[in-house]
């Protein structure tokens, strides 16, 4: 069943709306319209951006839309040089596993999506925020870091490696982590693509790639605040607050 739930208090123009599944879209409106379109195939997701990129170009939603979803296993390759090198599993290791592989047109190198990561699609028309993509980069980065720091873990930026950081000791050996791996596209000015941040993923996963091709290693909420770790619906509505507010769709 399709639901409209605002995610926090706010005037009538500044606000964001979560909608629950994929029919019955919301009225028009002004707002940053946030999305949640359940489970998704990696190419059945892309239409669906599609779809949603035209409306915000088109004026339906001047302000955006931010697309949450849940992909099965699958490992998508970026656009970057030597990308697909980065590929470790051959092709009867990924069946056996039920992973699928994806070429994509965003930015970066490789990464694994799958159950228990809260993937985030921003439709952001950069041109009505007076954001330059660096800037947008970076506050995609905030947003996560801000989410984190509210389940009291403290994350970081690096400098070359685009995502978001944390200091983990995941089997006992002190190392900075990638939380979030982040790659976009930009299309007439306004985003494609975007986040993923690994809540409850399955980490064995990411042994099947060299993560963008960092050679460093990957972590999880679950893998950092074990018994604390919040379920997904609630980092879901915490990250799309910290990301509405960043563009000024909260008070």
């Amino acid at each position: 069943m399709s639901h409209e739930s605002s995610i926090a208090m706010g005037s009538a123009n500044h606000r964001a709306t979560i909608v629950g599944g994929r029919t019955a879209p919301p009225a028009p409106i002004a707002d940053l319209v946030a999305v949640d379109l359940g489970v998704l195939d990696y190419r059945a997701a892309w239409s669906v951006q599609l779809q949603w990129h035209e409306k915000v170009l088109n004026g339906l939603y001047p302000a955006g839309a931010l697309l949450v979803v849940k992909h099965p296993a699958v490992i998508t390759i970026g656009r970057h040089p030597g990308a697909s090198e980065h590929l470790l599993a051959d092709a009867q290791t990924l069946a056996a596993r039920g992973v699928a592989v994806e070429s994509t047109d965003r930015g970066g190198d490789i990464t694994f999506h799958g159950p228990g990561q809260l993937v985030l699609y921003p439709i952001i028309p950069l041109n009505h925020y007076k954001l330059r993509v660096h800037d947008y980069m970076r506050l995609l980065e905030e947003a996560v870091i801000q989410t984190l720091a509210a389940l009291e873990l403290s994350a970081t930026r690096e400098a070359g490696a685009t995502g978001v950081w944390v200091k983990s000791t995941r089997g006992g050996v002190d190392a900075m982590a990638k939380m979030c791996a982040i790659g976009i596209k930009l299309r007439r000015w306004t985003t494609l693509h975007g986040l993923a941040l690994n809540v409850t993923t399955d980490l064995s996963f990411f042994d099947l790639i060299n993560p963008c091709g960092l050679s460093r290693p990957v972590t999880s909420l679950q893998a950092e605040l074990g018994e604390r770790c919040p379920s997904w619906e609630y980092v879901k509505i915490r990250l799309i607050h910290e990301l509405s507010a960043l563009l000024g769709h909260l008070p």
